[in-house]
């Protein structure tokens, strides 16, 4: 192998290696244009597509310790998306892209939580709340019984003060 070919296959062995998780496309007949858009969308969220050859990402998962299942993916164009963080929002983005790309673009599967997941698992991973959304959801919820307890005391200044006392029994 040329230098040049080893470097490339290193960078791409140590991006799976390093990754939190590492989703696997199929780009064929994608614009470069639509790449650059999704390329910029997962820039924002610490992640980076890259366009890579089978058998590079082959060697890679072979040193992550994948089963050789996962072979069968590396058929076609192909590209992964590794980062670090909250997969969810990455999956989000892949999925946009899917979606935007009208049937040329599809997920083959993705290593996630160090487990190899289908197409419909990244699907399904794309609709779940993300961390922040969960947090304000739980915040909220969190919230909603003293806002609760301040409305009622609010109304209870309003009509006059303490509740009237019952008149005392002789």
């Amino acid at each position: 192998m040329r230098i040049e070919k080893i470097a490339i296959l290193n960078e791409v062995v140590e991006r799976v290696k390093d990754s939190d998780y590492c989703f696997i496309l199929d780009h064929g007949g994608v614009t470069v244009s639509q790449l650059a858009k999704l390329r910029a969308a997962l820039k924002t969220l610490d992640s980076r597509l890259l366009v890579v050859k089978n058998t590079f990402i082959a060697r890679a998962c072979k040193e992550k310790g994948w089963s050789e299942e996962v072979n069968a993916m590396f058929t076609g164009k192909t590209a992964v998306v590794t980062g670090h963080g909250e997969p969810t929002a990455v999956a989000k983005a892949i999925m946009e892209f899917v979606k935007d790309s009208a049937g040329k673009a599809t997920v083959k599967g993705a290593d996630y939580d160090n487990k190899i997941v289908d197409a419909k698992m990244v699907e399904a991973l794309s609709k779940i709340p993300g961390k922040n959304e969960l947090r304000a959801t739980l915040l909220m919820l969190l919230k909603e019984p003293a806002t609760r307890l301040a409305r009622v005391l609010s109304e209870k200044a309003k009509q006059g003060g303490a509740p009237a006392e019952a008149p005392a029994e002789a």
